[in-house]
């Protein structure tokens, strides 16, 4: 899967069958063209043969099991408690912590023990994301071969040139499918379509309904998606602060070192100065208190009488108030 949790294919093949030799095959190949990268691992249907061409071309790569398929067993072989079974067991899969997932393999036992000596025996590691030796993340099922299997059944039945243009074909579409669409209204005004949601782009004003454009001050996106379907770099529309020749202008301006103290000319009047210390009372510890604002009882009183004249109105009172004499 892509980083937005779509299918990526990343290889196909086609052979006879699914033997011992295809799939031995099919990962040498596979090998050669990506390589043996950090974190790498297998997700099947428990295909025997599978698990024999990886430890041989792969050798120590670990190989989980799909948890859908393990579903699909235990619903075949135990028939008791399957409504409650069903969401408890997917929850135990993807628990991310061991505590949950041994609180909810209890609750699987009590509903049906059998289910847990089933699980035990293939291992927990391998179909359990926490007991797992390397970071499964999103890939807890083999959904994806699935899913290519249901888009390509009547294609299998094609001779084999036809077989791999449609391949072809299918892979195109799918990969611009899962780019950005550019739909241009003006020479200016694009619309760009990014999965099922609509972007208009202003490149006169260098604005975005998205709001990264403007804000920023860079192109977004969208705006890159636009700017590309014209044939246009983005450096003219990006914000002078951020090119190199302003960067450089910002520290142009030299901060002046000093000369060792005993070469600063200072005047005599200077040296005569005499610095005190601040008089004043020592400041008391702790956090200095507000003065608290009189209430309105208190400005009508007499030690806080205040006289409205002419003015009319609660910005005299203010005033007279600001002006009223201090209790000491």
């Amino acid at each position: 899967m892509d980083a937005a949790g779509t299918i990526l294919p990343l290889a196909y093949a086609v052979v006879d069958s699914e033997n011992d030799a295809s799939w031995k095959w099919l990962f040498e190949q596979f090998k050669q063209a990506y390589g043996e990268r950090p974190s790498m691992f297998v997700v099947s249907d428990r295909n025997e043969s599978m698990l024999k061409a990886t430890s041989i071309v792969y050798p120590g790569m670990p190989h989980y099991s799909c948890m859908w398929h393990i579903w699909t067993n235990i619903r075949s072989k135990f028939k008791k408690g399957h409504l409650q079974l069903h969401e408890l067991y997917f929850a135990t899969a993807r628990s991310y912590t061991l505590d949950k997932f041994n609180e909810r393999m209890s609750k699987i036992e009590e509903v049906d023990p059998r289910v847990k000596s089933y699980l035990y025996d293939i291992g927990y590691h391998r179909w359990s994301r926490v007991h797992a030796t390397v970071n499964r993340t999103w890939t807890m099922a083999s959904n994806i071969a699935e899913s290519l299997n249901a888009i390509t059944k009547n294609a299998r039945e094609l001779p084999i040139f036809d077989l791999l243009e449609y391949m072809r074909t299918l892979l195109e579409r799918w990969t611009n499918e899962k780019l950005l669409k550019v739909r241009a209204s003006t020479n200016h005004i694009h619309n760009v379509l990014d999965g099922v949601k609509r972007y208009i782009v202003c490149l006169e004003n260098k604005k975005c309904c998205c709001g990264h454009f403007q804000l920023e001050e860079l192109p977004c996106v969208h705006a890159l998606a636009a700017l590309r379907h014209r044939n246009e770099t983005h450096e003219n529309y990006c914000s002078p602060y951020y090119t190199r020749e302003s960067l450089l202008h910002t520290y142009e301006i030299p901060v002046n070192p000093l000369p060792d103290e005993s070469k600063w000319n200072v005047p005599q009047h200077i040296l005569d100065e005499v610095v005190n210390p601040p008089t004043g009372d020592k400041r008391q510890p702790g956090r200095p208190q507000k003065e608290r604002y009189k209430t309105y009882d208190e400005i009508k009183s007499k030690k806080y009488k205040v006289s409205c004249g002419n003015y009319g109105g609660e910005e005299h009172n203010k005033r007279s108030y600001k002006n009223a004499p201090k209790k000491k």
